[in-house]
């Protein structure tokens, strides 16, 4: 599918002991790219990291984004062209519990992390992963277009549509370059992603409503279904 473009080549991800980013290093794995992670520990147990030995497959340095100094000598010891920024505080419910957390991780981590490519010269693409949660909800039965209004009225949504926000800006003010040829010298070309919900092995958060199934199903206890009438 990629035509061995991920071969040989250097990544750096943000949030790699997750769910979604050890999965996406087992497929850069896979493709023959050199994975460099940076996160925090992986926040379950068992957790997919852990299981899958990400840690045998990829560097991997424990930190958090909102520690800019110790994020930019990362970036700059990992040297990658490809950055793929996944770290966030991704539950709606903990966002409620930890607002200021929540908003200091997903906001001032993108800017971070944007930073830290300002200061790596070898980085030539980002990518920041945000969600469908980033558009102002009006209960439509049709999905979102990406000239939607953004916003959110919890602190998870929020705060993801802010890291939108926050990209743009950046790509706007640093990242300006006019056209982009990959093999040559150029400002890093930047670009948001905005994911919606990802159902897989590996999963072991709170508040999912397919691992709480599995969860209710194998040790037999009642199942909690927290929004009911949700479609």
């Amino acid at each position: 599918m990629f035509d061995n473009f991920f071969r040989g080549r250097s990544l750096f991800v943000t949030g790699n002991t997750g769910f979604k980013g050890a999965w996406l290093c087992l497929w850069l794995n896979s493709l023959g790219a050199k994975v460099s992670g940076f996160a925090l520990d992986p926040p379950t147990e068992p957790s997919l990291y852990h299981l899958a030995g990400i840690d045998e497959l990829s560097t991997s340095v424990a930190g958090d984004i909102r520690d800019l100094e110790f994020l930019e000598r990362a970036m700059k010891d990992a040297a990658p062209e490809i950055v793929l920024h996944m770290a966030a505080q991704a539950i709606v419910r903990d966002s409620y519990d930890d607002p200021v957390g929540t908003f200091s991780t997903n906001i001032m981590g993108t800017v971070n992390l944007l930073e830290a490519v300002r200061k790596t010269p070898t980085v030539k693409v980002v990518v920041v992963i945000t969600t469908d949660k980033c558009y102002e909800n009006r209960e439509w039965v049709w999905g979102y277009r990406e000239n939607e209004p953004l916003g959110g009225y919890d602190p998870y949504s929020s705060s993801k549509a802010s890291a939108e926000l926050v990209t743009a800006a950046y790509r706007s003010s640093f990242f300006t370059s006019s056209s982009f040829h990959f093999e040559s010298a150029h400002l890093p070309s930047v670009a948001t992603a905005r994911a919606g919900n990802v159902i897989g092995g590996g999963d072991w958060a709170k508040d999912r409503l397919i691992p709480d199934c599995v969860r209710s199903f194998t040790t037999g206890e009642k199942l909690l279904i927290r929004n009911p009438s949700a479609i």
